[in-house]
Parts: structure tokens; C-alpha cells; sequence
């Protein structure tokens, strides 16, 4: 019988990842570069590490069991934190400190972005930070692979597989075309939006913040048609540019841009945006703290 505090061998657990994700055990075997044998001679080492039954074997077939469902909610977790101590340890000896690689997503612009950065920009052992943009489907496999230390997104929950904290809220405002049938407003309710498009960066159930302002839309008494932006990666008020007869919801100060072809303006009942950050759960990192440190609760 195992000790009760006996943890797994990670490469025995990675390949017990990829026998849960392929669709069967010579997939998985051909994933690692494995004859099938020694995949399965790895996977009962497993079983015996930990002292329980991870897989009904049936023929060629391996049905997992409720111990090997509950081993890979935290499997994939576990390896990403270790390849991030490993990448960690490696950084800490180079000769000249990496940059601090931070993703936005589309919806923070590079502005808000610089300005949330500011408490770490000045701080005094601050190395050279990149901002780049990343898309929500990309944001946990790059934090995964470490390829970024910090993501900051606009939403309302924290994925399951990663940790996170709301650093600050942002008021909600509208873009339109200046040739939109509304665009002599200079006030708005949301109720006020009901028989327009509005501009989304991803569909519904594809994105937190999708999801986020369908919802205030719903609060405000109404079904929002919904219409993918088909330009992706550029600011937030550009979608109108593209769809004069549908509006955006943005962050971005009241005015106009792009030399008038685009207005911004208030929303009364406007709701605050959260503005979170997010990274891969049990990790550190020095400069993390710092940058969560000034936006206390």
C-alpha cells in the first residue's frame, strides 16, 4: 500500500494525460512516442503508486474510473506548474532577467493595458515587459506552455483550470458610426439598444466577455442581436467602421475617433466592466505580486 502523502511520477502522469485524452491507448502511445506496451506497463506503475484503479481494461479497450476522471481534473494543472518551475529555475540563471510577457485580450486595449502595467512599469526591479494580444482560446495554453506570465481579459468568472483576481472595473460606453440612425445621441440607456446589431468579438458561449454583455442586455429588458466583428485584432471602435448600422460596447473615452467616423458616447445605467487578471494556479512570481499588490480588494 502506497503512503498517504506518495505523489505521482510527472512523466507517469504525463503519459496518464494523454491515455484520458486520446481515443485509445495506441493513439496515446504513438502521442509520446511510445511502443503500446510500455504505455501500459507505465500506467499500472501508476495504478500501483497511487493504489487505485485508473482504467477498466476490456480487450484493447481502457474505460477510465472515477479515481482516474478525479486524477485528471488536477493532472494537467500540475504538469503545466511543473514545466513553469522548470522554465522558472532556467530564467532565474540567465545572465540578463527575461521580459515579463503579459496577453490582453482584444477587448483591453493597448492604453488600458499600459495604464494597469503602470504600479509594475516604475516599479524598481522591474525588467523589460511585452504586452502582446492574445485570443481567448489561446490564453490558457500559452500560460500552460509559459510562453506569457500573466493574461489580463475582461470577464466575470475565473476559468476552472486557472487562478485570478479582478484588478479594476471600467465604465461601459457605446461606439457608432457617425452615419448610425442614433448617432445625434449623446446619452444612451441600454434599453435604448434594442433594435440595433450590436458588434461582439466571439460568439456567445465562446467568450466571457460575450457572455457578460449579452447579459446586461437581458437585465435591460431586451435580446441582443449579436453580430461577430469579421475584423479581428484591431481596437474595439473599429467595429463599426465595418458595421455603421450596428453599435460596439467599449471602454474607450467619450469623443470621437478615426477622425469623426466614429463616436463614443455614455451609457446612464452603463455597468462596470471587471477588468481581471489571470495565471496558472500554484505559481509565484515576484513580479505578479507586485502588479496584484497595487490593485488591493
Amino acid at each position: 500500500m502506497p503512503a498517504a502523502d506518495s505523489v505521482p511520477d510527472l512523466r507517469r502522469l504525463e503519459q496518464f494525460v494523454a491515455a484520458m485524452e486520446e481515443p485509445s491507448l495506441s493513439t496515446a502511445a504513438a502521442r509520446l512516442h511510445l511502443s503500446q506496451q510500455a504505455l501500459s506497463a507505465a500506467l499500472k506503475q501508476l495504478e500501483r503508486e497511487l493504489g487505485v484503479e485508473l482504467f477498466v481494461r476490456s480487450g484493447r479497450r481502457l474505460s477510465p474510473t472515477a479515481a482516474a476522471r478525479t486524477l485528471y481534473d488536477g493532472a494537467p494543472t500540475l504538469l503545466a506548474g511543473a514545466r513553469q518551475l522548470a522554465l522558472t529555475a532556467r530564467k532565474a540563471s540567465a545572465a540578463a532577467p527575461p521580459p515579463f510577457v503579459v496577453g490582453r485580450s482584444p477587448a483591453v486595449t493597448a492604453q488600458e493595458a499600459y495604464a494597469l502595467l503602470e504600479p509594475l512599469i516604475a516599479h524598481p526591479d522591474s525588467p523589460s515587459i511585452t504586452v502582446r494580444e492574445l485570443f481567448p482560446s489561446a490564453m490558457a495554453r500559452e500560460l500552460q506552455q509559459g510562453t506569457v506570465d500573466l493574461v489580463v481579459r475582461r470577464g466575470a468568472t475565473i476559468p476552472d483550470e486557472l487562478a485570478g483576481a479582478t484588478l479594476t472595473y471600467h465604465a461601459l460606453r457605446i461606439a457608432l458610426h457617425r452615419d448610425h440612425p442614433l448617432a445625434q445621441r449623446n446619452s444612451f440607456e441600454l434599453a435604448d439598444l434594442a433594435d440595433s446589431a450590436i458588434t461582439v468579438w466571439a460568439p456567445q458561449h465562446a467568450s466571457s466577455y460575450t457572455d457578460f454583455l449579452a447579459a446586461q442586455c437581458r437585465r435591460a429588458g431586451f435580446e441582443p442581436d449579436l453580430v461577430v466583428n469579421r475584423v479581428q485584432g484591431t481596437p474595439p471602435v473599429t467595429a463599426v467602421l465595418t458595421q455603421p448600422r450596428a453599435v460596439a460596447f467599449v471602454t474607450d473615452p467619450v469623443g470621437e475617433q478615426f477622425d469623426g467616423q466614429v463616436l463614443v458616447r455614455d451609457l446612464s445605467d452603463a455597468p462596470k466592466v471587471p477588468l481581471q487578471a489571470l495565471w496558472l494556479p500554484y505559481t509565484r512570481n515576484r513580479l505578479r505580486s507586485a502588479l496584484l499588490a497595487a490593485y488591493p480588494d
